[in-house]
């Protein structure tokens, strides 16, 4: 079975012959993962990808019905359409080739000079092209007033450094370095000897920047990826970079003051590469990095050739996604609020956020009494925790103010020309928001993302209309399934203020000290029990590879903080009634756990898995299920013993909310 699955189906018989008490993902799932089988076009399938699929069918309809009926591109509605068209229409992608990025390539070709280099990369960034390094805009971290630049370490092709230099992906890197040569000779016409010449010799460079880069532990500190720099002093660690001509190649009216730079050693690697790679190399590089970047909108033979790897080799998926379903994601990632507007005029019922409400108050509640109760944060951190509690900001649904398009200009069958100047409209935003006012009504999502986010900047909790359905949420759905599902969630979310990374900003949104440090060091250690704790876990999906502990520490933070008080806020919800047994022979105790093990429902090619393993900062979805051995509660609620598969002994159990 195939395709979109509504989410009530996730309410199957439980699995008799797995019990709760020895795996709660596998007892409530197993009838689901059983008899569904992973889509030809993804790489892992669950909960969140049937709410997407949903969510992908609802914006298809919205855009369809804007296309046929909206002409005008002066108009929102009418650029939304037009896009959409231009994206549909395979023929004239295959009939224009590679003529729609002619100019950037011969750009490349023009570059005689590392200065040259500097300003192009830059040019390229406006036109949605990866470069050696990613900047972008937000609050200042020290001072969140204000908003400054960020330059974030760039530059490969692989999803990460590890891919570089770990022995498991070798043979990825092997395929990467064939995959490199046939865009080369497809995209810039090379022969197949040049090609494989210029292969070898970029995949070196990428190799060698990914040995300057910090690896995914050390980038999620913020104390240490906070380096405030003048333009002088930017000078002065990376000289081979013409930072005045990137920057106004990148679109900046005169160079930029000051930056924060996250990985100074990065920089300080690519300055010395710059000086002692060979301009032919750094070319054949920004040549690939043009036709990966822009390869989903050219013809047929390199959409295929990008999918052969990023998709099957990478993800182990079979089948390129529908064209359709593409073509939708190009809108929501490019006038996303335009759509965004319109889903929530039909899919977000005004109760909804009425019932958000309070559960959000009933969290907020929670999480003012664990504080309070904590027996091992002293009173001068509790006070410090509560006001940052205070002033928690949770956005439910959708934006207050939707965003303007109005300056975006859309052809009109020009599909790669409206994908570059929706790049060069997204960067000269951002840009804008230097010097001005912190808009503290933007959202980072979209309406229609299942999905949510806390922002440290901001001191924010985000919850998108399109997170807020069954199995998560239904406004008029039982208590327990509520709270175990989006209450759980929201839990998490605040906890992300609070973990190993959030605690380091104030309620102000300011990286600031505000723990004692005998209240840090008792954080820490439960911390560092909570590492080595998941670093044993293995997911059903890639036997044999464990969890990398400290890369998840502060999703699994978030996971254990949010079931111990979204557990909490659903007693304050229903009292004593938690314990009642319901038509299902279920307590609402257990029901709220069950829930929780349900959202997580999902399954993982293994390629899937492991690639996710080495980048994603969460733990596998059938690890997050079970992470509930950690919460006294649940070990009461379903009556575990020594010996049974969810038990931890009760000082193994790692508490920190």
């Amino acid at each position: 079975m195939s395709g979109a699955h509504d989410s009530s189906t996730f309410r199957g018989p439980v699995d008799p012959s797995t019990r709760p008490q020895d795996d709660l993902f596998g007892h409530v799932n197993n009838h689901w993962l059983d008899r569904v089988e992973i889509p030809s076009d993804r790489g892992r399938y669950g909960v969140f990808d049937v709410l997407r699929e949903r969510s992908e069918e609802d914006v298809r309809a919205l855009i369809e019905e804007v296309a046929e009926q909206a002409t005008d591109v002066s108009s929102v509605e009418g650029k939304v359409g037009a896009l959409y068209r231009s994206f549909l229409d395979e023929e004239r992608a295959d009939e224009l080739g590679v003529e729609p990025i002619r100019d950037l390539l011969a750009a490349v070709d023009e570059i005689t000079s590392v200065p040259d280099l500097s300003a192009v990369v830059g040019r390229m960034a406006r036109a949605g092209v990866a470069g050696f390094l990613t900047p972008f805009v937000n609050t200042d971290d020290r001072d969140s007033s204000r908003y400054v630049v960020y330059l974030e370490q760039g530059g490969l092709g692989l999803p990460d450094e590890s891919y570089y230099r770990d022995s498991q992906h070798a043979g990825t890197l092997e395929a990467y370095r064939g995959h490199l040569a046939r865009l080369l000779i497809l995209g810039a016409g090379l022969d197949e000897p040049a090609a494989a010449d210029a292969a070898d010799r970029v995949l070196d460079l990428e190799s060698k920047l990914a040995a300057e880069h910090w690896d995914r532990v050390a980038n999620r500190d913020p104390v240490r990826t906070y380096t405030l720099m003048e333009a002088a002093q930017l000078t002065e660690l990376a000289p081979a970079v013409d930072w005045d001509a990137w920057a106004r190649g990148l679109g900046a009216d005169a160079p930029f003051a000051e930056v924060v730079v996250r990985q100074p050693d990065f920089l300080r690697g690519l300055s010395s590469l710059l000086s002692s790679t060979d301009l032919s190399t750094w070319r054949d590089w920004l040549r690939l990095r043009i036709i990966s970047s822009l390869a989903p909108y050219l013809d047929g033979r390199i959409v295929e050739e990008q999918f052969d790897f990023v998709g099957r080799t990478l993800s182990g998926i079979p089948e390129q996604r529908a064209r359709w379903k593409r073509g939708v994601s190009l809108v929501d990632s490019s006038l996303g609020e335009a759509v965004g507007e319109l889903y929530v005029e039909r899919h977000f019922p005004p109760e909804a956020r009425e019932r958000m409400v309070e559960l959000v108050d009933n969290l907020v509640e929670a999480f003012r009494q664990s504080f309070t109760a904590s027996t091992w944060m002293g009173e001068e951190t509790k006070g410090e925790a509560r006001a940052k509690l205070d002033a928690f900001t949770p956005k439910i649904g959708h934006p207050v103010t939707w965003r303007d398009y109005s300056t975006l200009e859309i052809r009109e069958g020009d599909l790669v020309g409206n994908v570059r100047r929706v790049a060069a409209f997204d960067v000269d935003r951002e840009l804008a928001k230097l010097g001005g006012p912190v808009d503290r009504d933007e959202w980072f999502l979209t309406p229609q993302t299942v999905n949510a986010y806390y922002n440290p900047g901001l001191n924010e909790i985000v919850f998108p209309a399109a997170i807020l359905q069954p199995p998560f949420f239904d406004a008029e759905g039982d208590h327990a399934d509520n709270y175990g599902g989006i209450g759980a969630v929201i839990g998490h979310e605040i906890g992300h203020g609070f973990d190993d990374a959030g605690s380091t900003f104030d309620g102000q949104g300011n990286l600031r000290e505000w723990w004692t440090e005998a209240d840090r060091m008792a954080f820490e250690e439960r911390r560092d029990a909570l590492i080595d704790q998941f670093g044993e876990y293995e997911t059903r999906n890639a036997p044999g590879t464990t969890v990398n502990g400290a890369l998840t520490v502060g999703e699994n933070i978030g996971d254990i903080g949010g079931l111990a008080i979204g557990h909490a806020a659903y007693r304050i919800a229903v009292g004593d009634a938690a314990t009642e047994v319901g038509e299902d022979g279920l307590t609402g105790d257990q029901r709220f756990f069950t829930n929780w093990a349900r959202v997580w429902c999902g399954d993982a090619r293994e390629e899937e898995a492991l690639r996710l393993l080495s980048i994603d900062p969460h733990s596998p979805q059938d690890v997050r299920g079970n992470a509930v051995r950690n919460i006294d509660a649940f070990h009461e609620a379903f009556g575990t013993r020594p010996g049974d598969g969810m038990w931890l002994e009760p000082h193994e159990r790692v508490s920190l909310f």
